[in-house]
């Protein structure tokens, strides 16, 4: 089972909002996740996330790989170098 973690689009039409979640890369990207990490929203000004470190660092400990968008929040929250 290939465990990515990735954004699950949440917001409205012409206003995205997303959630972080970890989930198996088979499913759909809005559909089933196995747990929900943080939240990002990309309209703001500056574009604000909220990403519960720990959790990140449990489940990229596990083996879980970020996708590109999720690297660069994970980067700016300081769970990767």
């Amino acid at each position: 089972m290939a465990v990515k973690i990735r954004l699950r689009r949440i917001g409205a039409k012409k206003n995205p909002h997303y959630r972080v979640v970890v989930a198996d890369s088979r499913f759909p990207r809005d559909g089933r996740f196995i747990e929900e990490i943080g939240t990002y929203n990309p309209t703001a000004e500056p574009a604000q996330f909220n990403i519960d470190v720990e959790k990140a660092t449990k489940w990229l400990k596990n083996g879980a790989q970020p996708t590109d968008t999720v690297r660069a929040l994970l980067k700016k929250a300081g769970v990767i170098q």
